[in-house]
């Protein structure tokens, strides 16, 4: 099924709509061949403006028409392109009497259109383009959304998108400021004599996490491949390669469930650097994101914290970050001081008690990290370093040398979800295959013998870490879900 909505010529507008085009088309002039060569965006045309001096500096904008009133023989209106609504001022003196017809008749709300005049401020302090020419670029056939009420559900939000950034300033800037934060973490890397890369999308081992993978055939070779799950095992190709410091920004797919926080499609940037580990990788993260608050959010008050939207906490990003062992977390949460001493009986016991479901067949690090993830992740508000987790939920990271049990790792953890788990990457090829075949439940993985090969020629220690784009995002903007953060997010096909 189509997601473009079928043309309706009984709707009122819309037909009035046409019929203004077919008239054009019939005088000669048709907007969809038109152009205007602009100047400036809106923002860049009012900060020329100098107090005092109306009428003197000239610009050529464009935009959609946002506020369209016209008014006997001179009408203010807004045009709105990129960088916000910038308004207009029309008269039929300036324009002549043919022109300013054309304006009041031709154009509605929505349509396209190119200016040039001259900049003034107007009586309420509004710096205005007094316009002295004007041309339709674009006829819009179909209506906006009712300014007030806009669109009609969430779903035709994400549905049609389009719509939603023109009407929704708070989806705008939202949205915006997402570009905003990847372009930062994109120069900050660079600053810090990181390479970006880019490796394939399509795998013939889907490997690096424990997920599930979409799964696709190529017709010329007669195999199947994967879409990647990970960028890690490529990455790490890097190193062993000789690029010291590496990192990428891609999509990743996960054929698994849609949530607040899950998207089958999503971004995520993996850094790695040799000769560090994890505890460089804290380090990298509390730079990268104070930097970051510091240069993109701003916060009104000069400081580096931002509102957690969900409890309404103020998050510090300039304080001290807590670091805290995963195992003491869950003594704590549990009041059991022996618990990883108990059974496994004792464990599905402890968690009933905490009010949580578990499911018999689960491992007993299963039954642990329930709790850690229902109970105890939700409850980290200010940053945390998480560390020390059980070996069996990554095989990729160094054992602790002090605790065979776990991983010389963190799961930086902000506003109650992961945002950062970060690794001292393993580089014993004969540990590596071990822990891979070692895992179990849901955390196995398949194994890659290319990476275990590539590994054998040797490759550095090194630090590594994963940032979910899309969750960094709904934390620093304040965004309900991470269909809120994604332009388009997945959805079922349908109509909009």
């Amino acid at each position: 099924m189509s997601d473009t909505p079928p043309l309706d010529i009984s709707h009122d507008q819309h037909a009035v709509r046409r019929a203004k085009l077919a008239e054009m088309r019939a005088g000669g002039f048709d907007p969809f061949r038109a152009n205007v060569a602009t100047t400036h965006f809106s923002a860049e045309a009012k900060a020329l403006y100098v107090d005092g001096q109306d009428n003197v500096v000239s610009v050529t904008v464009a935009g959609r028409l946002v506020t369209f009133r016209v008014q006997g023989g001179s009408s203010f209106v807004k045009i709105q392109d990129q960088q916000g609504p910038i308004q207009l001022y029309f008269r039929k003196d300036v324009l002549g009497e043919e022109r300013y017809l054309v304006f009041k008749k031709g154009l509605d709300l929505g349509d396209i259109i190119g200016v040039t005049g001259v900049l003034f401020k107007t009586k309420t302090g509004e710096i205005t383009v007094r316009v002295d020419s004007f041309v339709l670029v674009s006829k819009a056939l179909r209506p906006l959304p009712e300014k007030w009420h806009g669109l009609a559900d969430a779903e035709q939000i994400y549905r049609q998108r389009y719509l939603d950034l023109i009407i929704n300033a708070e989806s705008r800037h939202r949205l915006m400021t997402r570009s905003k934060i990847v372009s930062h973490i994109r120069r900050f890397l660079e600053t810090q004599s990181f390479i970006e890369v880019e490796t394939p999308v399509l795998e013939s081992t889907a490997g690096g996490a424990a997920a599930r993978p979409f799964k696709t055939h190529h017709n010329a070779l007669g195999v199947d491949f994967y879409l990647r799950i990970a960028t890690e095992l490529r990455l790490k190709r890097m190193l062993v390669g000789g690029f010291d410091r590496v990192f990428e920004i891609g999509r990743i797919f996960r054929n698994e469930g849609v949530s607040r926080r899950h998207n089958p499609e999503f971004t995520m940037l993996e850094v790695y650097q040799a000769y560090s580990d994890y505890r460089g990788m804290m380090t990298l993260i509390k730079d990268m994101l104070t930097t970051l608050i510091r240069d993109v959010i701003k916060p009104a008050d000069g400081s580096l914290k931002i509102k957690h939207a969900a409890s309404g906490q103020d998050i510090d990003f300039g304080g001290e970050w807590r670091e805290v062992k995963y195992k003491d977390l869950i003594r704590e949460a549990t009041g059991d001081a022996e618990w990883f001493s108990r059974s496994k009986a004792e464990k599905i016991s402890g968690a009933e008690k905490l009010g949580l479901g578990v499911n018999p067949a689960w491992e007993e690090f299963e039954i642990t990290n329930e709790i850690f993830s229902k109970k105890i992740e939700p409850t980290l508000i200010q940053p945390t370093f998480v560390t020390h987790l059980p070996k069996e939920l990554c095989p990729l990271a160094k054992i602790t040398p002090d605790d065979p049990t776990t991983i010389d790792v963190f799961e930086l953890t902000i506003g109650g979800m992961e945002v950062a788990p970060a690794y001292s990457e393993q580089n014993d090829p004969d540990v590596q295959r071990t822990m891979f075949e070692a895992q179990a439940g849901e955390e196995k993985q398949n194994i890659d013998q290319d990476f275990l090969l590539a590994l054998e020629h040797g490759m550095p220690p090194a630090g590594g870490m994963g940032v979910g784009i899309d969750r960094l995002c709904i934390l620093l903007t304040g965004a309900e879900s991470i269909r809120d953060v994604i332009l388009f997010p997945q959805l079922r096909p349908g109509s909009a």
